[in-house]
């Protein structure tokens, strides 16, 4: 399978995966658990530098993993276009009820229960590309 000559993928700054963070509301949490890759939905605010996630994950997965990665996108498949954006950095539970019932009022769950939790990753590195279309001829 080839790649339509008309299509690139272009690194963006920091600032700007941090905008495109900012602006979306759904991504997901990636751990690793008995050394395979778990992947789970998530719903995220972006506030005063800090990610605060709610995902249906159990707390002792989370516990255990110093660091952990968030990835979000957003892919117009028909026409290949998009961006996707991943942090990586610390991460611990917010174990402050008052705090954790605040993000479960105003974050969407995707599951009620002991795979419901709330974090919040500091994200020491920022990393994004945006998926589009060149013109004719461009990069050929």
């Amino acid at each position: 399978m080839t790649v339509p000559a008309d299509r690139s993928m272009f690194e963006v700054s920091g600032t700007e995966a941090l905008w495109l963070l900012e602006g979306s509301g759904q991504g997901r949490l990636v751990y690793t658990q008995r050394e395979q890759a778990v992947v789970r939905p998530a719903t995220h605010v972006m506030e005063y530098g800090r990610l605060t996630v709610r995902a249906p994950v159990q707390a002792a997965a989370i516990t255990a993993r110093p660091v952990l990665t968030y990835h979000v996108d957003e892919i117009h498949s028909a026409a290949r276009t998009g961006w996707t954006v991943t942090a990586h950095g610390p991460a611990a539970l917010i174990t402050d009820p008052d705090e954790a019932a605040h993000y479960r009022r105003t974050l969407a769950g995707w599951a009620l229960g002991p795979h419901d939790t709330v974090l919040r990753l500091h994200p020491q590195s920022v990393s994004g590309f945006r998926l589009a279309r060149t013109p004719d001829g461009v990069g050929r």
